[in-house]
């Protein structure tokens, strides 16, 4: 266990040495690559900076508005049909489109039903078995510029609901 938090500790100051050891043995001017570097990323900061805007104002007034405990309320009874746990509906939802939401939504059911309980496992094995959706598609297209998402949206959208569907089965098969 000491090793890992030793290898922890020092990992990336190590793989700084040996960046700069490797461009320095190459002859690199390497402080000017890390500052080309530097500037292209401050580049595509301000690329998708409007696309990260717009994500951030959608997600805090889906948040605010009161939309998510309505669709809940709403789709609990066809769940309740197919035994798919209602707690977790809320997290399933925001899922795709958030991730600070989803932390916040995960958090709250640890801690009201414990994490070993089978609903915390669900949501955990969602959290680790899907992503934020909307954003990483917003900010990868915004990046180099693909206009039309619409193919990769529905895909990205399905592979998260199996993801979810699955992790439930799992959970209940396993737990």
């Amino acid at each position: 266990m000491k090793f890992i938090e030793f290898f922890s500790n020092v990992a990336m100051p190590l793989m700084i040495l040996v960046t700069i050891i490797y461009g320095v043995l190459e002859r690199k001017k390497v402080f000017d690559i890390f500052l080309k570097g530097a500037e292209d990323g401050i580049k595509i900061v301000f690329n998708i900076f409007p696309t990260l805007v717009g994500l951030f104002v959608a997600i805090g007034a889906l948040r605010s508005s009161g939309v998510i405990d309505l669709i809940v309320n709403f789709l609990t009874p066809v769940f309740n049909i197919f035994k798919f746990p209602i707690e977790i509906l809320p997290l399933a939802l925001l899922r795709p489109i958030s991730g600070s939401s989803t932390i916040a939504v995960a958090t709250d059911i640890m801690k009201k039903y414990g994490v070993d309980s089978n609903i915390g496992l669900i949501a955990s094995v969602i959290m680790g078995s899907t992503e934020t959706t909307l954003y990483t598609i917003a900010v990868y297209t915004s990046s180099v510029g693909i206009k039309n998402t619409r193919f990769v949206l529905w895909a990205a959208l399905t592979a998260d609901f199996v993801g979810i569907v699955t992790s439930i089965i799992v959970c209940k098969l396993m737990f």
